[in-house]
């Protein structure tokens, strides 16, 4: 009986193959064995990190809490600083030596990262090294006690002479240092002049840990400039010193506001706290009126403090005009837009509605994912065409309109990922430039009901180009992609990897749920690719190892084909046989547009899973006259790169 069976399946197999062999399928390069393949997860889950995309129950990662003071000299643009930094260690091993990121030492003349710069140029420099860039490390100590340091390029090696013990040890640092601020420091940190005085935008100011986590150890790849930053939480707390004529805005929330303002700047402050309208607290003509900044002084000290964040920055100047104005939190939570800009970038087509594009985008986000999570965000105007930290942002200052709205947007965007979502951008830089991509689509779409919403995409287009043979895969390191395909395959490609998860995969239901649950389960904490890739499909509730194999960690390409038309027995009454190729690697549901001889236009979605064991898929419609046309992916949402054969016409 079981011979028979299978005899019979052999034979109609073959009959089958046969007709598919007379009607002649063009050569694909699809393989639905790779595409389909079992085991996508190279590890099962453990007790760290759950097969679901959770924390597993014993999940640890260390802390960083700094205490951090620095003076600037706007005369020879230097920084003086002192850190004291409390490290805690939640690891199970014993560490006797930790690794701190030297990020300033990129702009000394001699480091990886000048080396690598091409003749061409490079926005991930310094636009010429400085002959006396980087830091000058004067003290490291435990205590009152000097020990032991290495500095190779951008990394210090501190060695411990008893260690710091497992499972919630600590060891606290003194560390004393300096720095000459780049002009331009790989479109990060720097110095805007204008006509009113310069304006310091100071990032990756202190020496900073490196991350040691559950799986790599220490993450201690150098920082050379494209790639980004890996970083523990905690708690900051910082004293900035500066000319008594300049303000400074920082990371965190403002904790001595009547030392550093006048009267009528704090009943401005105390106004704005409450204003859904943006309130100016200095405007352009009080710049240069000296009643504008406390008097009898010739420095001021700025105490602001940040709590759970991955880092702090700051920005200074004697030019900043400063507005702001009350965003409104899920919670109820109080938390305040600021902008600070020079007079040339005054207007009501530029800065002075930045912090109205602060607000809309914090309050859309906080609504849509997880509740923004600062005292205070500021936008800050200046030679950064756009970075991102904790509670504060670094803009151009000759952004206007959607321009101005798209950088503020995005920097903030990242409050998300990787401020709140920690994940590792020197690695992955693509799970936060390429998720905040994503999240920009809906917030922009949703800004003044799409002010600023560009047209929609013809995606077979876009598709062509992100998927052509000059681009690497997503998965790729930062440092291994071309500098002109950075943009593509850290923001783009991803970003629309999650539209089309979103739109035409999950459903913008499930995606959410999804996606929401993700940021949860990782808030403040450190994933990895395949932490997201598992939360996505448990909480989805759908297999899309396919997709994650075909857009994320390859470069596949899409090509599906209408190859002909024909009916049952003949007759366009009882039906028809439409049969679909996929030619090339990628696969994606589908949807046909069928048009029949009357005019009758009808549409045919079909599942992903036409391609699980097929090259070639014949789709039964029930017409009951002859049809017209039938055109794949109608609407142009697929990346189906060659739509030559997109349509069948009688």
């Amino acid at each position: 009986m079981k011979m028979k069976l299978i005899a019979g399946f052999t034979l109609a197999f073959m009959s089958v193959a046969g007709i598919s062999q007379a009607q002649q399928a063009p050569v694909s390069n699809y393989n639905y064995h790779e595409t389909f393949a079992p085991f996508f997860y190279s590890k099962n889950g453990n007790e760290f990190r759950a097969a679901d995309g959770q924390p597993g129950p014993k999940y640890w990662q260390n802390r960083a809490d700094y205490q951090l003071s620095a003076t600037l000299n706007d005369q020879n643009n230097e920084v003086t600083g002192a850190e004291i930094l409390t490290y805690t260690n939640n690891s199970p091993q014993k560490l006797d030596f930790l690794w701190m990121q030297l990020d300033q030492n990129l702009f000394k003349q001699d480091s990886r990262g000048t080396a690598i710069i091409p003749p061409s140029g490079s926005r991930n420099g310094g636009r010429g090294a400085l002959s006396n860039g980087g830091y000058n490390i004067k003290s490291v100590k435990v205590g009152d006690t000097p020990v032991k340091f290495l500095i190779n390029d951008t990394r210090m090696q501190v060695f411990l002479p008893n260690g710091v013990n497992p499972n919630g040890g600590q060891v606290k640092l003194n560390i004393e240092y300096s720095f000459v601020v780049p002009e331009y420091g790989s479109d990060r940190t720097g110095i805007q002049k204008t006509k009113n005085g310069n304006i310091y935008t100071v990032a990756q100011w202190y020496p900073r840990m490196y991350v040691y986590d559950d799986v790599m150890g220490w993450n201690t790849l150098p920082y050379t400039g494209p790639a980004e930053f890996y970083l523990e939480y905690g708690d900051f707390d910082l004293s900035i010193t500066a000319p008594a004529n300049h303000i400074v805005v920082a990371s965190g929330e403002l904790q001595n506001p009547q030392d550093v303002y006048t009267p009528e700047q704090l009943k401005r402050w105390a106004l704005a706290e409450k204003s859904e309208e943006t309130v100016v607290i200095r405007s352009a003509s009080e710049v240069t009126e000296a009643s504008s900044r406390p008097a009898g002084k010739k420095q001021l000290t700025w105490k602001f403090k940040i709590k759970n964040a991955r880092d702090a920055s700051w920005g200074s100047s004697a030019a900043f005009i400063v507005d702001a104005a009350k965003m409104n939190l899920p919670s109820g939570k109080k938390s305040t837009a600021i902008s600070a800009y020079p007079v040339e970038s005054d207007g009501k087509d530029a800065w002075g509605r930045s912090t109205e594009y602060v607000k809309k985008s914090i309050e859309y986000n906080s609504q849509k994912w997880f509740e923004y999570p600062y005292p205070a965000a500021t936008a800050v105007a200046g030679v950064v065409g756009g970075m991102e930290y904790p509670g504060i942002v670094f803009c151009s200052w000759k952004a206007k309109k959607a321009s101005l709205w798209n950088v503020n947007d995005h920097e903030f965007g990242h409050t998300w990922f990787p401020m709140i979502v920690g994940s590792n951008e020197r690695l992955y830089g693509w799970m936060d430039e390429g998720f905040n991509t994503f999240i920009n689509t809906l917030s922009t779409a949703d800004f003044n009901k799409g002010e600023y919403a560009g047209k929609k995409q013809d995606m077979q287009k876009v598709g062509a180009y992100l998927t052509s043979s000059q681009m690497e895969p997503v998965m790729s390191y930062p440092e291994n992609l071309k500098e002109e395909n950075t943009g593509w395959m850290l923001y783009f490609k991803p970003g629309t990897g999650l539209t089309l998860l979103r739109e035409q995969i999950l459903g913008p239901e499930r995606f959410d749920f999804a996606f929401r649950t993700y940021i949860a389960r990782w808030a403040f904490k450190h994933p990895t690719p395949d932490d997201f890739f598992r939360t996505m499909e448990n909480a989805g509730g759908e297999t899309l190892q396919w997709f994650w194999r075909g857009w994320y960690v390859n470069n596949w390409r899409l090509d599906v084909g209408v190859r002909d038309v024909k009916y049952v027995g003949g007759d366009a009454s009882r039906g028809a046989l439409i049969t679909l190729d996929n030619l090339d690697k990628l696969v994606m549901p589908a949807t046909l547009e069928i048009k029949t001889v009357s005019g009758k236009v009808d549409r045919v979605k079909l599942p992903v899973e036409i391609w699980e064991r097929n090259n070639s898929f014949i789709v039964r419609y029930p017409s009951t006259e002859e049809i017209q046309s039938v055109t794949y992916d109608p609407d142009k949402v697929l990346p189906d790169y060659n739509s030559d054969n997109n349509v069948w016409k009688k």
